[in-house]
Formats: C-alpha cells, sequence, structure tokens
C-alpha cells in the first residue's frame, strides 16, 4: 500500500468523526476541531517568567525566587503550562469534579509542550501521579493526575510509574484546608511502594498534578522520594495558583 493511501486510511476516521460530531472550544464555545480554539490558546495560555523550582512568578527573569533561596523545597524543579485562573480554572474543575476526561489530554499536551520548551536538565526517567486516597478515589472514580499522566508519558517517552506512590493517609482534601495548614495536613500521607523502591533509587522521577496551590502536597511526595533515594525531582503540573 503506497505511503499517502496507508496516512489516508489511518486518518480517515478521525476525519469522519470530526466531520459528523464538530466539537466546540471548552472556553468560548466556537465550532473547532480542538478543546480548546487557537483564538482562545493564545489568549489565555502564555509563556510568563517563572522560579525554575517552584513555578511561581517573577517580574523578571530570574532563576530561583526569594522563597525557594530562603527555603528550597524538596523537589528541584516545576513545569507548568499555565495559571490558575480564570477561566483556565473551570476547566481544572471540571475535570476533577464533572468528570470531563477529555480536557486531560489537552493538559498533558500543554504540558508536553511547555517540558520540552524549558531549558535545563533533561526529562525525567519515569512519571509518578500524586495519588488519591482509597476514599476520595471512590468518590471521584479516577485520580486526575493519573488521567493526565497517561498522555503525558506517551507524548514524552517516559514510562508511567502509575503505583509507585501510595497515599498511606486519607487526609482532608487541601482544597478545604487553610495555607498555612496544608504541610501539617499532608505530613506523612505517602509512601514508595516496596516493590518500586529499586526502580526510584538514583533516577530522576517526575511528578504529574492538575494544580499546584502551596506546594505542600508536591513537597511532602518529593520529600518521600528524595527518602526513597531518588536522585531528582521535577514537578509536572498544569496549572500554578499565582501567589495572592
Amino acid at each position: 500500500m503506497p505511503d499517502r493511501l496507508r496516512l489516508w486510511w489511518h486518518r480517515w476516521p478521525r476525519a469522519l468523526a470530526q466531520a459528523l460530531l464538530p466539537s466546540c472550544c471548552a472556553l468560548c464555545g466556537q465550532t473547532c476541531g480542538r478543546v480548546v480554539c487557537t483564538d482562545c490558546h493564545a489568549q489565555y495560555v502564555s509563556e510568563r517568567a517563572r522560579c525554575a523550582r517552584c513555578a511561581n512568578p517573577l517580574p523578571a527573569p530570574a532563576p530561583l525566587c526569594g522563597a525557594c533561596l530562603a527555603d528550597p523545597p524538596a523537589f528541584d524543579a516545576t513545569v507548568v503550562a499555565a495559571d490558575y485562573a480564570a477561566p483556565l480554572d473551570q476547566l481544572v474543575l471540571q475535570l476533577k469534579f464533572a468528570s470531563q476526561l477529555a480536557l486531560a489530554p489537552w493538559f498533558a499536551q500543554l504540558l508536553r509542550d511547555a517540558a520540552l520548551a524549558r531549558a535545563g536538565p533533561a526529562l525525567p526517567d519515569l512519571l509518578c501521579p500524586v495519588p488519591l486516597g482509597p476514599q476520595r478515589l471512590v468518590e471521584r472514580g479516577f485520580n486526575q493526575a493519573l488521567e493526565i499522566a497517561r498522555p503525558l508519558a506517551r507524548s514524552l517517552g517516559v514510562p508511567l510509574q502509575a503505583r509507585l506512590a501510595l497515599r498511606e493517609v486519607d487526609t482532608r482534601a487541601q482544597s478545604g484546608v487553610a495555607p498555612g495548614e496544608r504541610r501539617r495536613n499532608i505530613r506523612g500521607a505517602f509512601a514508595v511502594a516496596p516493590q518500586m523502591l529499586d526502580a526510584v533509587a538514583g533516577r530522576h522521577v517526575g511528578i504529574v498534578d492538575d494544580v499546584m496551590t502551596t506546594g505542600s502536597t508536591l513537597d511532602e511526595l518529593a520529600s518521600t522520594l528524595k527518602q526513597a533515594g531518588a536522585a531528582r525531582v521535577t514537578n509536572l503540573v498544569f496549572a500554578r495558583t499565582p501567589p495572592r
């Protein structure tokens, strides 16, 4: 079969589906063939100067923010795709609380682009989604971090270890805890699965999550991974809450 014919053969089902079931932009409702249209992408997804370690916005390009210089977190770097602000914050809520799982591959696509555009150390050796506690997993029916991690791992060509980290303590949701109490709330919540210790030792681990606010959850998981022997930990998070 000629290459052109083979390419058409593989693409026609998707083209037919798009013709019969056109999708709408999740932000403005305009008919388009993507989750978010080109105009909304250009308006709401943009690069900005960030701290290389915690990804908080900076007024000007600089390696690290003052907070990370004064009190370095356990993780070594953070890559984010966008700010957790309107209207993108609503898409995160739709994924997490309205089971709009079709948004996860788009989050992963933007996160992949951000990771590949970032100058610095190589990509992680493996990806680890932030685990949910058993009760919350039953209530929600899925782990949004894992739903983002799956397509992200495929697009980056990095192995995904979905069961590398365990949530040993079913803590209160961080969103319902005051910022000053979040570190205490999440303390001791994670462990590395015993069968995964060899996979972690000496490796660069990428933690995948949907939103980073204070960073307490990611810091606790990174600390757990470092205690298990990880050489480096990089957060790969779709959205970063700007400081107030």
